[in-house]
């Protein structure tokens, strides 16, 4: 999030991952810190790219700042806002690591051109950005930066330069273009977002045009929510910029220098990540600055201990487990208020993805049989309380996107074997597990060690799909080797997360075109060219209901095809110490960076 603390995993740590996708972090970093919760509850959901309606007619913007009426005026600057992370990461460079812990510490430390509005999530309201034009067709946004924005201070590790009241000009933003478009440079994620980039024009220091090379839905949504890339940082080096020396440059990639409402501080590997409220913020003159001090991220791994930080007081919000929100929050903390509930259904959905490379699940048959041997209405309620809803596919079960009448696949072992005969798997030796052409039907699915949710579901799937003659593992892996083993396609299953956008783009997660590059978010290998014309007019098409009408079309092609087993949307449940004030839910979740605490009841960061 650019600057609420909301976000490849939207977190869910709920079925691992994030991508990348989603949203796509572009305004995902306007709100990814809400991924971040979903991940530390459910999985680790990474982010998918947002995309919403590009003017049909020149507009401007000059609003004083994005989401200024839901700021408290009466808020009282001081304290703090403690919660946890599960794992920590390999460097803090957002372009090139997309762990969605990193997306939501970009999201604190940095800004960008506009944000949506909290309420009403279909405005832009400027940011950096103090205005902009559209051109009719939609292909070009004029944007006049606002002066006297400055980048943080810093030491820079490798030479030990020290930078003081720089500002941000469009160069920093025609940086970050240049590094996505660089092909040695490890950021295929964000390459595919702009793909459709033309060209963005310097015009002066405040001043830019961002030109795209035909109308494209999405192209608001990567305009405005783009944010800068600090140039003085990365390039300051006589030799011409090398793309393979900025993804090992592991000195300055293990620092964080933005714009933004918060500085990084402090960085103890394995043990916590501190911020401060960057005093030179440029929102802090538009009614925009925080009022917490300190925003702090403790490494707890196990949810239980998470749990116990926050009944303890040393945790401030947590991201719960159904279980702890069924049956851990009839204490006396919650029933006096000094912790508070929330419930939202989450902008995010869980699958189980299978490598599309492995002949075992090239058969659509198969896969329709794998999800049928996933009895998903008793996991929603043994293992999340009915604190969710099974989804058959990839849009938000509350918008129209979502078509109705496709139900998700029924729980049926005996459908799934007739399914598995028919593409020719049977049990010729009588072991127990079928077979085909020599091969035995064995896979291995990763999960992500210590995670609550996936303990007790994957066993369960296992035992059901054992039901059918088929034999499925389990290894559990750290967050980072999942990541690693993503990327590089090393796996034969997986269940991880995405974030939803508002207005879907299924381009990065489905179209065949990235299905063979490493780091792309079609991780699974899908390949489908009526797909990929159905997403390509999706993302030329304006009208609305003529998109409901195509995304209704992808939706009932998945449906036949599953390309993913669809688990769950799940809801968000978060818990609050009852000390903040102006504590709002909003269509993307609650909105730290409104928060507030009394004087008299503001805490201290333990060690600072």
């Amino acid at each position: 999030m650019n600057r609420s603390l909301y976000c490849k995993v939207v977190l869910t740590l709920l079925l691992a991952a994030v991508i990348f996708f989603g949203i796509m972090i572009v305004n995902a970093l306007d709100r990814v810190h809400g991924a971040l919760r979903e991940l530390a509850a459910h999985g680790i959901v990474r982010q998918t790219a947002e995309a919403v309606p590009a003017d049909a007619a020149p507009a401007e913007k000059a609003a004083p700042a994005a989401n200024q009426e839901f700021f408290d005026p009466d808020a009282v600057p001081g304290g703090r806002l403690v919660q946890a992370i599960s794992a920590d990461t390999q460097n803090l460079n957002h372009l090139i690591n997309a762990d969605a812990y990193v997306a939501a510490f970009q999201g604190l430390a940095n800004s960008s051109l506009g944000a949506r509005n909290y309420a009403r999530p279909e405005e832009w309201e400027p940011l950096m950005a103090e205005k902009w034009v559209v051109s009719e067709d939609c292909k070009t946004y004029h944007i006049y930066l606002r002066k006297g924005i400055l980048w943080q201070d810093f030491t820079d590790p490798v030479t030990g330069k020290k930078w003081e009241k720089k500002e941000v000009t469009s160069v920093d933003f025609k940086f970050f273009i240049d590094l996505i478009r660089n092909p040695d440079v490890n950021c295929e994620q964000w390459r595919d977002y702009y793909r459709d980039l033309e060209a963005l024009e310097i015009i002066g220091p405040y001043e830019f045009r961002v030109r795209w090379k035909e109308p494209f839905y999405g192209s608001k949504s990567f305009t405005l929510g783009m944010s800068p890339m600090p140039r003085h940082l990365y390039e300051d080096y006589p030799e011409p910029f090398d793309g393979k020396r900025f993804n090992d440059d592991h000195r300055r990639n293990r620092i964080l220098v933005g714009c933004g409402p918060y500085q990084l501080v402090k960085w103890e590997k394995d043990v916590r990540v501190v911020f401060k409220r960057f005093e030179g913020y440029f929102g802090n003159r538009l009614g925009i600055g925080p009022a917490l001090e300190h925003v702090v991220f403790e490494l707890i791994r196990l949810p239980n201990s998470r749990f116990q930080a926050l009944t303890a007081g040393k945790l401030d919000l947590l991201s719960l487990t159904p279980d702890q929100w069924i049956n851990r929050t009839g204490i006396r903390a919650f029933q006096d208020g000094d912790l508070r509930k929330y419930r939202y259904l989450s902008r995010s959905f869980s699958y189980i993805g299978y490598n599309l490379r492995n002949p075992l699940f090239s058969d659509v048959r198969v896969r329709r049989a794998l999800t049928m041997l996933v009895d998903r209405e008793k996991i929603l309620k043994d293992v999340y309380f009915d604190l969710g809803v099974v989804t058959p596919g990839p849009f938000f079960p509350e918008s129209p996107y979502a078509d109705p009448s496709i139900k998700p696949w029924p729980f049926d072992v005996e459908g799934a074997k007739k399914l598995l005969s028919e593409a020719g798997w049977k049990d010729s030796d009588g072991d127990g597990v079928l077979e085909k052409d020599g091969k035995k039907f064995i896979f291995t699915i990763l999960q992500v060690a210590s995670h609550p949710i996936q303990q007790r579901m994957l066993p369960m799937i296992k035992e059901t799909m054992a039901q059918a003659g088929i034999q499925m593992q389990i290894l559990p892996v750290e967050w980072s080797v999942m990541l690693q083993r993503i990327d590089r396609r090393n796996f034969e299953a997986c269940t991880l997360g995405w974030t939803i956008s508002l207005d879907p783009d299924m381009f990065q997660l489905f179209h065949s075109s990235l299905a063979e590059k490493e780091g792309s978010g079609n991780l699974v290998g899908y390949q489908n060219k009526e797909v990929d014309r159905l997403i390509e007019q999706l993302r030329r098409t304006f009208d609305e209901k003529e998109r409901v009408k195509i995304c209704h079309r992808i939706g009932a092609i998945f449906h036949a095809d599953q390309p993913y087993t669809f688990l769950f949307t799940p809801s968000s449940l978060l818990a609050l110490s009852g000390r903040y004030r102006n504590a709002r839910v909003f269509p993307g979740g609650l909105a730290e960076d409104i928060l507030w605490t009394p004087r008299a009841e503001q805490r201290k960061v333990p060690g600072l």
